[in-house]
Order: structure tokens, then C-alpha cells, then sequence
């Protein structure tokens, strides 16, 4: 282990006490440069050139990019640096401290997923940085957590990062190579407002909103007969209606009403032909019935993770964490980083049940084997010439 890192454990607790929260709600927003900083301390030592860049658009957000070795075809290791925000009431640990407890580290964050970032620092340390053949690359984006703003950036600045990267999203080390799409919609119904005593004088926005989610389940069937998906742990494409909105008072007639939409997408379905298809089914549904429906974008949609033609990561993980590919509900950065024409495995350490739960915590052991894991995948994709 190199003696310029601290040790793996006091990494993971200094990067679960830098708090780097996103959120779409300002007042919760952080910054994630402390934690981007921190890492490159880490990582210029080893023998990494580290670039912090800002993300357009984003004030405070920086994605991390550490380089080291010659050419453009080899490994990325990548993961997000920011969190979600924590409701202090509900947990019974100082979501910052990094306290362990019979060999679990808790603390925002820890398993989803700054302890990864930790872990790839310290598989790097293992490594003779100056006899790579093949480039290693260690990534941390900036706001995941709110709408991949940084690997979105990423993706538009179009540079190679590599030909293959694991993206360390806590999957208990087992690698991932398919997962859902995700979009969220927001859907306005206007109606009349009147008074109740009279509902034929006004025009319900609420019966129009009964009438839309009717539609969006019968949507959602077609699609689940027609991609079934039988190997995801929920199989088929999934609806939600996670808020509705409408009325002030039981004695007027209801004049406007939202629905707030997350649609969960399986390989074969695309957002943007989904997200269609969804509006012209809902204004199916209210065609003809008086109401004036509108649609607004809340995200605009990742796009369900799928194997390409490339195989050799995959099998890799495979041998190297002792379980094969599997599938997962939730979606990660890893369908940008295909756009970047890279093989994409997601495996890292931690549980995602705990992720986005109070008390989140992480494995002390199973971080000190990701560490295993990743040495003997920077080895095989790193250490010799192309």
C-alpha cells in the first residue's frame, strides 16, 4: 500500500465529512469543489495530471479528470462526487462524522458513492504509474444527483477518456451491464373553476387528471406487454405518480390540476420517442372534454444501459469479482459515457438500499476488496501497450 495515501478508511471519512449536496432547490445546492480538491491532493502525488474543470451552466460544479500514462484506449474509473440532501431529524449518526460501528462506515455519501472514489485512489497507489501502457483515468462528475450535469458536460466536450470504464455505483461488487432509463414529466390540466353546488357550471381539472392517469397506466401496460424485461429484479418498464397537485377548497370547482410523472424505461425504449407517445396518449384521453393540457420537461431523460459489441470489461468484472453481469432498477451516468464510445460496466462497493436513506453506510471490508477488484482490472486494461 503506498505510503502517500492515508489509509483507505480515514479517506472514506474525510470524503463523507466535505459535504457536496445537489439539489434542484437552491437553498439545498452545494458545491462540490472541496470534495473534487481533496481527491486531486490525493491523486497528483501518485503520479496523476489532474484537471478541475467547471461545468457550464452549473455554478459551484466541477468534474475531476486525473490522467496518467500514454494514449487514449484505456481505463476509466469513474464516479460522482455529489450527494443528496439528508433529513437530519431521521438519522441517528452525524451524517458527517464517518463513525464506524461493527465494521460499517456511516455517513452521506459513503455508499453512494464517494468511498468508490477512495478505493480507485488506492488501487491506484498499488500500480507503478510510470510502466503504464495504457492510460488510467480516475473521474469524478459533478451533480448526479440532480440531472448529470457533469457527465453531461462531459459528453459535449467529446475527448476520449478512455476505452472502457467502471462506473462505481454501489452494486456489492456484483458488475452491472444493463439497467433502466428513467424521465420525469410534469403534465398541466386547466379546467373551470365554479361553484360546487353547480359542477356542471365549472370543468373539473381533477376529473381530467383521473382521466390522464387512466391513460398513463394504460400506456404503461402497452409498453410492459411489449418490453417485457423479464431479467431486471421489477421486471418491465414502471410508472409512477410521485405528486398531484390541484384544487384550494371543497366548495369551488377545481380549475387546475398537476401530475408529476417518473417513467422507468428497459434497453429497446428511447426517451424521446417514449416521452411522444406518452403526450399523445394523454391527449387522447382529454380530446374532445374542454380542458387545455399542457406538458413541462422535468428531466429530460437518461436512456436505459444496454451491452454493446464490446465484451472484454464485462468479463473481466466477471472473473475478477467472482459473480456474472446482472441488471439493475436504477439509472447511472453509464449511458453517457457509451456516447464517449467506451465499454461500460457499472460494480462498486456498497449497497444501493441504503443509498438516499438516513443512516447510509458502507462496508469497511468490501471497500478494502473493491480495492482488489479494481488493482486487477487496472492491471489487465493499463499495463501493457495496445
Amino acid at each position: 500500500m503506498s505510503k502517500t495515501l492515508p489509509n483507505l478508511q480515514d479517506m472514506m471519512r474525510r470524503l463523507v465529512a466535505t459535504p457536496s449536496v445537489s439539489s434542484l432547490q437552491a437553498a439545498h445546492d452545494q458545491s462540490n469543489r472541496a470534495v473534487s480538491e481533496l481527491l486531486a491532493d490525493w491523486l497528483e502525488p501518485l503520479g496523476f495530471e489532474v484537471g478541475l474543470m467547471p461545468v457550464p451552466g452549473l455554478e459551484g460544479k466541477y468534474n475531476l479528470v486525473a490522467r496518467s500514462g500514454p494514449g487514449e484506449d484505456g481505463l476509466v474509473l469513474s464516479g460522482h462526487t455529489d450527494t443528496v440532501p439528508y433529513d437530519a431529524a431521521r438519522w441517528t449518526r452525524d451524517p458527517f462524522a464517518g463513525e464506524v460501528h461493527n465494521g460499517r462506515l456511516y455517513g452521506l455519501g459513503s455508499a453512494d458513492m464517494k468511498s468508490f472514489l477512495a478505493c480507485a485512489a488506492h488501487a491506484a497507489a498499488r500500480i507503478n504509474l510510470e510502466k503504464l501502457g495504457r492510460p488510467l483515468v480516475i473521474v469524478g462528475t459533478a451533480d448526479e444527483e440532480s440531472g448529470m450535469g457533469g457527465a453531461k458536460a462531459l459528453v459535449a466536450e467529446g475527448e476520449p477518456l478512455g476505452a472502457r470504464a467502471v462506473i462505481g455505483e454501489p452494486t456489492r461488487l456484483r458488475p452491472v451491464n444493463r439497467h433502466k432509463g428513467v424521465l420525469l414529466e410534469r403534465i398541466r390540466i386547466e379546467g373551470r373553476s365554479g361553484h360546487a353546488s353547480d359542477p356542471a357550471a365549472g370543468l373539473n381539472a381533477i376529473d381530467g387528471a383521473m382521466a390522464a392517469i387512466g391513460a398513463l397506466h394504460a400506456f404503461i401496460d402497452g409498453r410492459a406487454e411489449e418490453f417485457p424485461a423479464a431479467h431486471f429484479p421489477v421486471p418491465g418498464p414502471t410508472l409512477n405518480i410521485g405528486a398531484i397537485r390541484g384544487g384550494d377548497n371543497p366548495n369551488r370547482i377545481c380549475a387546475s390540476c398537476e401530475l408529476d410523472v417518473d417513467l422507468r424505461l428497459v434497453p429497446g425504449m428511447r426517451c424521446d420517442s417514449l416521452r411522444r407517445d406518452l403526450r399523445a396518449a394523454v391527449a387522447r384521453a382529454l380530446e374532445g372534454s374542454g380542458f387545455e393540457l399542457s406538458f413541462t420537461v422535468l428531466f429530460d431523460g437518461l436512456d436505459p444501459l444496454a451491452p454493446g459489441a464490446e465484451k472484454a470489461l464485462a468479463q473481466a468484472c466477471e472473473h475478477a469479482s467472482g459473480h456474472s453481469c446482472g441488471a439493475v432498477n436504477f439509472g447511472t451516468e453509464g449511458p453517457l459515457f457509451q456516447q464517449l464510445d467506451m465499454e461500460v460496466v457499472i460494480c462498486g462497493p456498497g449497497d444501493i438500499a441504503v443509498a438516499h436513506q438516513p443512516d447510509e453506510s458502507i462496508s469497511v471490508a468490501e471497500a478494502y476488496r473493491a480495492v482488489d477488484v479494481l488493482e486487477q482490472l487496472v492491471r489487465q486494461f493499463c499495463s501493457q501497450a495496445a
